[in-house]
């Protein structure tokens, strides 16, 4: 259920779909019934579970369901109301989700603790290798290939991502990048 998506709209929901709620787990959606507790009347999702099991859940609180989906479009196992099954898989997601993150931020401030290579400012070759592209830069482009040296220039390990749609000039910004490093002896 790693790759569920919130359900922004009843209509985004088929009868047949899987359906992950975040107290009761995995269930198949039925479709909405009109449901009137107490005199008063809600529109409510319907969804089964193991063993004729189901849940109604009121439209207003669609937010605790999202919607199943698998990488490989593996048909999941119903949850079974009323054991703990569920409740045992969130603690080990919940531990195993904590472990990475505690690794990831180890790993950052190993990172952080490292050197790394300062390259040297641009100096004529960069100028040249800059005034051949032959299109004219965006600013979004010019601040990205400022932030990018910007970066380079620094003692410290690089951590940045450039990215955009097709056409806008990564490319021209790798490049740069690219000569600055080959410039100083490096790769």
């Amino acid at each position: 259920f790693q790759e569920g998506s919130p359900i922004r709209s009843v209509t985004a929901l088929q009868i047949g779909d899987f359906v992950v709620h975040v107290d009761h787990g995995v269930g198949r959606y039925q479709g909405i019934e009109r449901l009137s507790v107490d005199g008063v009347s809600r529109d409510c999702l319907t969804m089964a579970y193991r063993d004729g099991d189901r849940v109604f859940v009121p439209v207003d609180q669609m937010d605790r369901v999202q919607k199943y989906s698998s990488q490989e479009g593996a048909v999941p196992v119903l949850s079974k109301l009323g054991t703990a099954a569920w409740e045992r898989l969130k603690t080990k997601t919940r531990k195993a989700i904590f472990a990475m993150a505690a690794e990831l931020v180890s790993l950052y401030a190993e990172r952080k603790a490292r050197s790394g290579t300062a390259f040297a400012p641009d100096g004529v070759l960069h100028k040249a290798l800059e005034a051949s592209f032959p299109y004219q830069e965006t600013r979004d482009q010019l601040r990205t290939i400022d932030e990018v040296k910007q970066d380079m220039e620094r003692a410290s390990p690089m951590d940045r991502l450039v990215c955009g749609d097709v056409g806008y000039g990564k490319t021209e910004v790798a490049v740069r990048a690219a000569f600055k490093a080959v410039a100083d002896g490096k790769q």
